[in-house]
């Protein structure tokens, strides 16, 4: 395609992005991202003739300036703010087309946050991973990977299009106050929250933090009200749970935070999710600006499929030109919050223990995912066969289903709904378990993988810093978390801490936690098993591969972004997008991670030999069975129970100072 566009001022972290986005990558910690207000941006492509999720630009408070090296149909939604051609005012949601060297500018959004341009044809972009859209934190999507920069060119596709229109009748009303309709669950009371918590959560009015992103809304607001003391195994903190999937829209309490996940957010990680947001409403959250005000506002699974039907009914007739103004949403449930869409909802399916199968549970996690967990809340490898069994068997039948998401005891399916009902969709994982063997008897494919590790790395060591600079200089991990993991678990010198990582074998139980195939393991040998809690709030930024601790798990970064785990070093990449057919991640379930030190120098040097593909991972094929936990538990049994009994009384004594330094404040 001939170039279209230049850009003359790309205003703010303008990038190019389509509809769905990225699916079927959810997995291996790959985010759908696209358009984030997709009620917006659809609507501007039903207004230049092309299909609703064609790849147009997306920016923030601040829209861009484009020349047009030849005439294009273009439209603006989004944040309201003052667009013009020439500087001649364009309405938004009216299309208009602009001449060969005309400009059209978008100033800044006064109400919402984001703006949206389509171009009739589309931006002509090369598609990565299934999607145009941009992941600027992975840097890959997009035009370059990266927000657009003055003097790009864009080149638009003269494909066949449909009959231009005006939608500015259709186009969502920007506020500064928020009603955000949820659906409870899949966690809350009694279990995570108390009763009272959960009425609080929906009760409260909360702000939207100035740390929010593509990646997360973080919301300001009371702290939550727990019903238990700690998360055991998966961390110190009431919040934390054994690596479970988010859905996007899900409303993740991050310690006491509440950070609902965006399109660019994290598929896998540790946190109780009370609540998701409809799919009709998470547009609202690509333009709640920092400083509006939120509330999250339950609705039953009904309600939200009437707000759903509604909103596809307002896109079908903007994309056919039949939809002159928006059809009436279903009133609002009678009361507001009923106790029907404010209690935790009943399960889809529960099929209960039966010889080595834990119990099932199938429950919503939201208006298109269902979330089965296996067995009680506890680390058990077990369980983590079971459940990757579970998914080899949904896999082979899979009609409807369009994510899955391996946890340690969980999984996480999304569904296109008019296909596969949630309720048909509990059944048939009900179905699937019954049929499952016996997890002793399976033998699984792994492989054995060495990497190098820089202990205390000086980019570890940076995050950590920074994290006492700007977010929590007093926080109990700060300001060495190795000395803190010491502390935590019992151990006489700061090396032991080194030297339990440096021996231990770790299993990977998940991919995709904190992004793009970084690996969640857990040690084979329970004398390994250093327990830590994660950091509270978070770090907003980590280096890319920091290794990490949380809970039990360790975790490497697949890339630099926000995190919370307890850093210990840094390794080489874990993902490697080349453009071929090679997986971009370079690990797999079931794969055994072995370390060995080597200095910072030294890994600067593998990193870029492995980022290049100069070289690869030391791994050499292997099996997994659990019959080698049994030999592990039966063969040391009086060192493990030892060292179990050390860690958790320190791990008390920790929680207790908590307490006692907490008290001291407040008096």
């Amino acid at each position: 395609m001939t170039a279209a566009l230049t850009v003359v001022k790309a205003g703010l972290q303008t990038t190019v992005q389509d509809l769905p986005g990225r699916t079927g990558l959810w997995g291996v910690g790959v985010p759908p991202s696209g358009a984030w207000d997709d009620l917006s941006f659809a609507l501007a492509n039903a207004a230049v003739g092309n299909d609703l999720g064609a790849p147009g630009l997306e920016g923030v408070l601040q829209g861009p300036e484009l020349r047009a090296l030849r005439d294009v149909v273009v439209c603006v939604t989004g944040g309201s703010g003052a667009a013009a051609i020439d500087g001649e005012p364009l309405p938004r949601g009216e299309a208009r087309t602009l001449l060969a060297g005309s400009v059209l500018s978008v100033g800044a959004t006064s109400d919402g946050l984001r703006c949206y341009v389509a171009v009739r044809g589309g931006i002509d972009v090369p598609a990565v991973l299934g999607s145009t859209s941009t992941f600027r934190l992975g840097k890959f999507g997009g035009h370059e990977g990266r927000p657009l920069q003055p003097g790009d060119t864009l080149a638009v596709g003269r494909g066949p299009a449909g009959a231009t229109r005006s939608v500015a009748a259709l186009l969502p009303v920007m506020r500064r106050e928020w009603k955000v309709r949820v659906l409870t669950g899949p966690h809350g009371a009694p279990e995570h929250l108390t009763t009272d918590g959960v009425e609080e959560l929906f009760a409260a009015t909360w702000t939207i933090d100035h740390r929010s992103d593509r990646t997360g809304v973080r919301l300001i607001g009371p702290s939550p009200q727990w019903a238990r003391d700690d998360g055991g195994e998966a961390g110190l903190h009431p919040s934390n749970i054994h690596d479970s999937a988010y859905p996007v829209g899900g409303v993740m309490l991050a310690g006491n935070t509440p950070v609902i996940v965006g399109p660019d957010g994290p598929s896998l990680g540790g946190f109780v999710v009370p609540a998701v947001v409809v799919r009709c409403d998470r547009w609202k959250l690509a333009q709640a600006r920092p400083g509006d005000s939120v509330r999250l506002v339950p609705v039953t699974a009904e309600h939200a499929a009437a707000l759903n039907a509604t909103r596809a009914a307002r896109l079908a007739g903007a994309l056919d030109g039949s939809a002159i103004t928006p059809p009436a949403e279903p009133a609002h449930e009678p009361g507001g919050t009923t106790p029907a869409a404010t209690s935790t909802p009943r399960p889809l399916a529960v099929v209960p223990a039966s010889g080595s199968l834990p119990e099932l549970t199938v429950r919503r996690a939201g208006d298109h995912h269902v979330l089965a967990e296996l067995g009680p809340p506890v680390l058990d490898l077990r369980v983590r066969v079971v459940t990757h069994l579970l998914a080899q068997v949904l896999g082979k039948d899979h009609d409807g289903v369009i994510e899955m998401v391996e946890g340690v005891r969980s999984l996480l399916c999304a569904v296109d709904e008019r296909r596969l009902p949630l309720a048909d969709l509990g059944q048939r994982l009900a179905a699937a378990y019954r049929t499952l063997p016996d997890p002793e008897t399976v033998s699984l494919p792994s492989r054995e993988v060495v990497l190098p590790l820089s202990l205390d790395d000086p980019a570890a060591l940076e995050a950590v810093g920074r994290y006492a600079v700007s977010v929590r200089a007093d926080a109990p991990w700060c300001p060495d978390n190795v000395e803190f993991i010491r502390r935590v678990n019992g151990l006489a010198r700061r090396e032991d801490v080194f030297d339990i990582v440096q021996s231990a074998t770790y299993l990977v139980v998940g991919l995709g936690d904190v992004y793009l195939g970084a690996p969640v393991a857990v040690p084979l040998d329970p004398r390994h098993r250093l327990v830590t809690t994660k950091y509270d709030p978070a770090r907003t930024w980590t280096p890319e591969n920091a290794v990490g601790i949380g809970g039990v798990y360790l975790c490497i970064y697949g890339m630099e972004g926000p995190g919370g785990y307890q850093l210990v070093g840094r390794t080489v990449p874990v993902w490697r997008l080349t453009g071929d057919d090679e997986s971009p991640w370079l690990l797999r379930v079931f794969d055994r991670l072995r370390f060995e030190p080597v200095s910072a120098a030294e890994l600067m040097s593998w990193r870029a030999d492995i980022a290049t593909g100069r070289r690869g991972l030391d791994a050499k094929p292997t099996t997994f069975s659990l019959a080698e936990v049994d030999d592990i538990a039966r063969l040391h049994s009086e060192e493990i129970e030892q060292f179990l009994a050390t860690r958790d009384a320190s791990f008390a004594a920790e929680r207790r100072r908590w307490g006692s330094t907490a008290s001291a404040a407040r008096s």
